[in-house]
């Protein structure tokens, strides 16, 4: 904590300025953002931790790049506005990134300031900077001359958005196609409230929309449009980056009974539908008194603590140990912090229910261990006889999702891998010409700054690709 000499507040540079939340007792009850954010003179206190590094490891770490030491020393002289224009010139989605990337296994894993105390609080200071810009100032951008080319983006998740900011910036006439009647993929309809608002997913879209990209809802591809659509209408490129939205299943017995859900359907009812006001807004969610999460990814910690806020008693049930989960640290913490409970090293085997078809309970089997492997990670396998039950009212099944059958449906000759995913060589680019994907429906479900350095490749693509075929014919 900083300590006072003199009157003057000293910093101690080895720990991180404290950032306020919302007290887990009152945050259990609302949908309201948890993190609360730096004030501007915390942002610049945090901001003098800085080591200025010049060969920048943390940059290395990011996957769109951004200039962290630039746009951090800027908040250091409280140059707020150029700070967030500084990230702009790689990342146009700060305040999206600057609350849901790994910065912990990213850029702040590769911090200096982290080998000796605790890394810089990057991601805060990213969010800061959008979050200050958002609500001072009003967005403007020069657009360029218009090059004469069209693209189209199948997609309005992190991928398409990446893809469309930076194909925008080079003069692309840019058109995005959406499924949903609300922009923004998984940011919308994957990502509660409480961890990343709709209103900022709403102003960066907002953005998009100043520098001249086109937003078509409601648009399905396969079933309202097609390749063939597109050719039609004069686009010169694809990008294909509608996400991995089809849920992975368990596989076991008993897991049609009533009370079961995905934690797709359960999140996308909550966010893109407001369940959660139900009956304010008519599309329900019904809960018992005890719900139990199946995962221990992010997807689970999300489906867990909303089931929470609804007043459930909530179980997290994973077949590792919390060690090993891949959800974020913070979430972990934050989910423990509002009364959620981890059960470790079980696994499902078979779903039990009631006369009327709704579940009662889980059959689980307890699990252990093995040493690591080349990897580093470690396998598990039941334990003989260990069986029990897990009675509860509800389960959410969060264990992955795979890409939407859709697409391979309205291009019968594209490739997949055996996963199901898109299959792309170095540049993005499909088997079919002219055709490009990125983002979860070629990696499966990842990360959202992962989804958008596919994007921003994908656009250096289409780009090369483009001027490649207008110079082969001049």
């Amino acid at each position: 904590m900083q300590n006072w000499i003199g009157g003057v507040e000293k910093l101690d540079v080895l720990k991180r300025v404290p950032i306020k939340e919302q007290e887990p007792i009152e945050r259990i009850h609302n949908f309201d953002e948890v993190c609360l954010g730096y004030t501007p003179d915390e942002a610049a206190r945090e901001a003098q931790r800085c080591l200025e590094c010049k060969n920048a490891p943390c940059v290395k770490g990011c996957p769109v790049e951004v200039k962290i030491p630039e746009f951090i020393q800027l908040i250091k002289k409280k140059k707020f506005k150029e700070s967030y224009f500084k990230i702009l010139e790689t990342n146009l989605l700060p305040a999206i990134c600057g609350r849901v990337c790994p910065q912990e296994t990213q850029c702040e894993q590769n911090c200096v300031r982290g080998m000796k105390g605790e890394p810089i609080a990057i991601g805060k200071l990213e969010r800061f900077a959008a979050d200050w810009f958002r609500q001072n100032c009003e967005f403007e951008f020069s657009k360029p001359q218009p090059n004469g080319r069209k693209v189209a983006i199948i997609g309005s998740g992190p991928a398409g958005l990446s893809c469309a900011s930076s194909l925008a910036k080079m003069g692309y006439e840019v058109t995005i196609f959406e499924a949903f009647h609300k922009l923004g993929g998984v940011l919308y309809y994957g990502i509660p409230e409480f961890r990343l608002p709709k209103e900022v997913v709403e102003w960066e879209i907002e953005n998009l929309k100043k520098m001249g990209v086109e937003f078509r809802t409601n648009m399905i591809f396969g079933k309202t449009f097609d390749l063939e659509d597109l050719k039609q209408e004069g686009f010169d490129a694809v990008f294909i980056s509608s996400g991995a939205g089809l849920p992975n299943f368990l596989n076991i017995e008993g897991e049609l009974l009533n009370g079961i859900y995905s934690a797709n359907e359960f999140l996308t009812r909550i966010n893109l539908m407001k369940a959660y006001k139900f009956p304010e807004y008519d599309t329900p969610i019904k809960l018992g008194k005890k719900v139990g999460v199946i995962g221990g990814g992010n997807v689970a910690m999300d489906a867990a603590r909303v089931a929470r806020r609804l007043g459930s008693e909530v179980y997290i049930l994973y077949r590792r140990t919390e060690a090993e989960m891949p959800a974020r640290k913070e979430e972990i913490l934050h989910a423990k912090e509002e009364g959620i409970k981890i059960v470790e090293l079980v696994s499902p085997v078979r779903f039990i229910g009631d006369e009327s078809g709704h579940v009662r309970a889980l059959e689980l089997v307890k699990m252990k261990l093995s040493d690591p492997d080349s990897s580093g990670r470690r396998s598990v396998k039941p334990v003989d006889g260990s069986n029990f039950v897990f009675e509860a009212d509800n389960f959410i099944v969060a264990i992955g999702q795979s890409p939407n059958p859709l697409v391979k449906k309205a291009i019968p000759d594209l490739e997949l891998n055996p996963n199901g995913s898109i299959k792309v060589d170095e540049n993005l680019m499909t088997n079919i010409e002219g055709v490009f994907a990125g983002g979860d429906i070629v990696t499966g479900a990842a990360t959202v700054i992962l989804a958008m350095g596919m994007g921003k490749k994908a656009a250096e693509s289409i780009d090369r690709y483009l001027n490649a075929k207008m110079n082969s014919k001049s």
